[in-house]
């Protein structure tokens, strides 16, 4: 933009400047020429009285060096004499003298007047004043270069000027984008001054408001999700009252283990509602206190979170937690885990959210019964975490991947996992497993401290089956 508005201020000045300079430099020249010739007509008239009066040559010539020192001043007497260097042709010498007029006009090398005077006997005697071209033009290159240089201050100047004013309109421009970009990124507290025209502080006032708004609409809504998952602790407490009561039988245990996990998650929700509004990586909830990353940034910008997790670990966990929902519905669960290390980027909650995304669609989408496993592998630059089952399968992996566009399913699930491994630089993949059912593969892209090396290989444990219970 501000080579945009040089440009324009330099070629408006251009052509104002060339719009006066174009007539000033002819009139100088006009007037130059006009005040030479006027000069020697002048002194031409000067001598006609002298000439009246004698016609001595030598009081001529002192006459005529008196009133022109380059002694271009000539008097043609009447008995063809001629007194001084002439320069002007024989035919306008004749016209002078036979039809006694007074001649001013260009010739070659320069101009000429001839001033004719009548002498007594009816004598004619012609003065002749013969101008050069350097006379002519005397003092006007001096002028030009005066009115030149006078152009280019000016048209500097406003150049300085338009740019220094794109300077003023760029950097509110820029600092607005800036900002624009940063709100996106999710850190919600951006603000900008206003600065700059007044459309552009009208933009920063209007952005302002914007994102105030933007972060109240947000607060309300973690405050309504608080709320909604509050309210679910009355019917939590009726399940425990009647865990307890089936108190001494086979169930009771699970119930109880099942509730209170159900608990720990729903205080968990309800603690990331109340946090101070920021956003993290995959979107949750963080404290204000930690610097936000975008939702899908580019690999290495989750570093700027400080998220780090053991993904083996979390999928330990939560599969451990599925395991006990499977044993209900007679579905045999796997778990092969590897022993080396899987610091990835991401948050446990983040980690989490994947896992209970992709066991959960198989609990979901599969009849009772049906078989799934759980692997976490280490490969060199990334950590795979694979869910398989021996169900149906799903028909269309890449359609899977958009929220909404599946029958019978809103995409929701798959589009978290996406999104995480997004977060880290990984990708995800969807296929058909050797169980015969859905085989997906999350890629998480290693933490950076992790990435350079890799432990011992092939030390993976497997932590079995859980069989179906008895009944």
């Amino acid at each position: 933009m501000r080579r945009s508005l040089a440009g324009v201020a330099l070629a408006v000045t251009s052509m104002v400047a060339l719009s006066f300079l174009i007539p000033l430099g002819a009139l100088v020249m006009s007037l130059v020429k006009e005040q030479s010739v006027t000069a020697a007509e002048q002194r031409a008239a000067a001598l006609a009285p002298v000439l009246t009066l004698t016609t001595d040559p030598s009081a001529l010539r002192e006459s005529a060096a008196g009133l022109d020192e380059s002694e271009h001043l000539v008097v043609h007497l009447p008995d063809a004499q001629t007194l001084g260097d002439t320069q002007a042709p024989a035919k306008l010498l004749e016209r002078a003298q036979q039809g006694r007029e007074s001649i001013s006009q260009k010739t070659p090398g320069g101009w000429i007047c001839l001033q004719p005077v009548v002498l007594p006997g009816d004598r004619v005697a012609v003065i002749e004043n013969f101008v050069p071209d350097e006379e002519l033009t005397r003092g006007v290159r001096a002028s030009w270069a005066v009115m030149l240089l006078l152009a280019v201050g000016l048209v500097g100047g406003s150049v300085l000027v338009a740019d220094r004013l794109g300077a003023k309109v760029v950097r509110s421009s820029k600092k607005l984008a800036q900002a624009s970009h940063t709100l996106g990124q999710g850190n919600l507290d951006t603000r900008v001054e206003p600065m700059g025209p007044k459309e552009l502080r009208d933009a920063g006032v209007a952005f302002n408001a914007m994102a105030h708004r933007m972060t109240e609409l947000l607060a309300i809504e973690r405050e309504l999700v608080a709320d909604l998952s509050h309210r679910l602790r009355t019917p939590l407490t009726a399940l425990h009252l009647a865990s307890e009561r089936m108190a001494g039988t086979p169930e009771s245990a699970r119930v109880e283990a099942a509730v209170h996990a159900l608990e720990t998650e729903l205080q968990a929700i309800i603690a990331a509602a109340r946090t101070p509004l920021a956003v993290g990586p995959m979107g949750h909830g963080m404290r204000s206190a930690e610097p936000s990353t975008p939702s899908r940034p580019a690999p290495g910008a989750e570093q700027a979170a400080g998220c780090r997790s053991e993904a083996a670990e979390v999928v330990r966990r939560r599969t451990a937690f599925w395991a006990v929902l499977a044993e209900q519905q007679d579905r045999p669960c796997a778990l092969e885990i590897t022993q080396e290390p899987t610091a990835v980027s991401l948050s446990d909650d983040d980690i989490a959210a994947v896992v209970d995304a992709l066991i959960g669609n198989v609990f979901s989408h599969t009849p009772a019964g049906t078989a799934f496993g759980v692997r976490v592998v280490r490969t060199a630059q990334a950590v795979e975490l694979i869910v398989e089952d021996s169900g149906p399968g799903i028909p269309e992996p890449d359609r899977a991947l958009s929220r909404g566009s599946s029958t019978g399913s809103s995409g929701l699930g798959l589009d978290i996992a996406r999104r995480a491994a997004a977060v880290t630089g990984g990708s995800m993949r969807i296929g058909h497993g050797p169980r015969g059912g859905a085989h997906i593969t999350v890629v998480f892209a290693l933490a950076p401290s992790q990435s350079a090396g890799r432990g011992p290989r092939g030390s993976r444990r497997r932590t079995g089956w859980w069989p179906p219970r008895k009944r």
